[in-house]
């Protein structure tokens, strides 16, 4: 029996699917291959949808072949036949899931290369453009998804199912899991100074003053913005709905009543914008901006470093614990009230597989054992700030072979998939039988699990 391999390697292609898109498009513009390779109903799969694919899972060090190339294609069939039948059956979903979707892949991309900055740099587009651009694909995974949840909604197992399931599995089938870790942070971050904020102020209100003499807000953008998405096309963002932009943005950029006004100075988490209005269609709006972000002020990283150390002094005496410390201290929002334990946002639990926490910590945690404390260590947030960070390292596991005893709850999963598959096979028979699919020659030979043509 070779499900827990073969099943391995497909979550591994769905998952890096469904968090590559953006990689995959960036990297291959300019250079997409068309020529559609198969039809499912009134969809369509093009030959650059696949090259894209393969182009980012390259990009992310994964071998591709012949089998996962195949294993790329069949999940496309899958993903367009459940679009297809979700069309008929009505199944949508709301602007509110797909946004939220697409913050928490941001989220997740972030976090991997460092900062948001970094990931405008890396990818040569703005946030804003980043989600522009990628909306409507995953509004399409979203519906996929919920219709596949339609299909195995209800399907649960019994402690019994499980028990056979893991006895059923040859030893060479049984998956090995990896080092996993529960760690806290207390981060201090630089505070922005006075002298910097000024300065950032009036360079962008002399900007302003030109722009209201009579010179062109675009080409003032391409010279002086510092948003490198969209200065090179003259500071423009393309059309947006409330929802794709910063409050502070938003509020200003749906105030202005034509395209002559220019906004007053808006300040954002991103520095401080003048902003004016293309053209508005109903509820979306096209604007272009300037962005004169706050430079670093070394004096005040420099304070943040001597606050980190104040507070990594106080650790290990009898009066504050690391999570009384980090409520106390810590200008992370999101862990300071949970005694600085940080929550892996693809889970929603403080456990991380190692290999996938924040690069930034993970070097740090390496060969810390559990309990241990940092030292403070640099910190570059989301959004550009810097400042220090201290790490505990709360808990971590070695790697060792998935076990019935303790490791249950990963084997249930497995086991609930193992079900679910069964059920799709099953969903798939019967919707092939009554879709129009065609399938390009090239892929007819591929070894698919499912049997995609009549």
């Amino acid at each position: 029996m070779k499900f827990m391999k073969n099943q391995l390697n497909k979550l591994i292609i769905l998952f890096l699917l469904i968090f590559s898109q953006i990689h995959g498009y960036s990297q291959t513009e300019g250079t997409v291959i068309d020529g559609i390779v198969a039809t499912v109903g009134d969809k369509i799969i093009l030959k650059s949808d696949i090259e894209n694919q393969i182009a980012s899972l390259k990009s992310q060090g994964v071998l591709v072949g012949n089998e996962e190339k195949c294993q790329i294609f069949e999940e496309l069939l899958f993903t367009k036949l459940l679009i297809n039948q979700a069309e008929i059956d009505s199944v949508e979903v709301s602007e509110a899931q797909v946004e939220s979707e697409m913050n928490r892949r941001l989220d997740y991309f972030i976090a991997q290369v460092g900062s948001e900055k970094r990931l405008e740099q890396y990818y040569k587009k703005s946030m804003i453009e980043i989600k522009t651009e990628f909306r409507e694909i995953i509004k399409e995974q979203l519906i996929a998804q919920s219709m596949q949840s339609t299909i195995t909604g209800g399907v649960k197992v019994t402690p019994e199912e499980v028990k056979n399931f893991y006895n059923s599995l040859p030893e060479d089938s049984i998956p090995m899991v990896n080092s996993e870790v529960e760690v806290a942070q207390i981060l201090i971050n630089a505070k922005q100074s006075e002298a910097a904020r000024t300065d950032a102020k009036e360079r962008l209100n002399s900007i302003r003053e030109r722009i209201v003499k009579g010179e062109q807000f675009s080409t003032l953008a391409v010279l002086y913005s510092e948003d490198e998405g969209s200065a090179k096309k003259g500071g423009e963002l393309g059309f947006l709905g409330r929802a794709d932009l910063v409050a502070e943005y938003s509020t200003a950029a749906f105030k202005l009543k034509n395209t002559t006004t220019i906004s007053e100075i808006v300040e954002s988490q991103f520095g401080y914008h003048i902003i004016q209005l293309i053209e508005r269609r109903g509820q979306k709006i096209n604007t272009r901006h300037i962005l004169i972000k706050i430079k670093d002020d070394e004096n005040e990283i420099l304070l943040a470093k001597q606050k980190a150390d104040s507070v990594y002094n106080l650790i290990g005496n009898d009066t504050l614990t690391f999570g009384e410390l980090a409520f106390k201290y810590s200008d992370d929002k999101q862990t300071k009230n949970s005694n600085g334990l940080m929550v892996n946002p693809q889970t929603g639990t403080s456990v991380y597989d190692i290999e996938a926490m924040d690069p930034q910590i993970f070097y740090i945690i390496d060969n810390m054992k559990p309990g241990e404390v940092s030292k403070p260590v640099p910190a570059e947030s989301f959004d550009g700030k810097k400042g220090y960070r201290i790490i505990k390292l709360i808990s971590k596991t070695e790697p060792h072979l998935a076990k019935f005893e303790t490791d249950y709850a990963r084997i249930q999963t497995a086991a609930l998939a193992s079900k679910q598959n069964e059920i799709i096979a099953n969903w798939i028979k019967g919707k092939v039988a009554i879709t129009f699919i065609k399938i390009s020659d090239e892929y007819k030979d591929c070894p698919f699990d499912n049997k995609w043509t009549n």
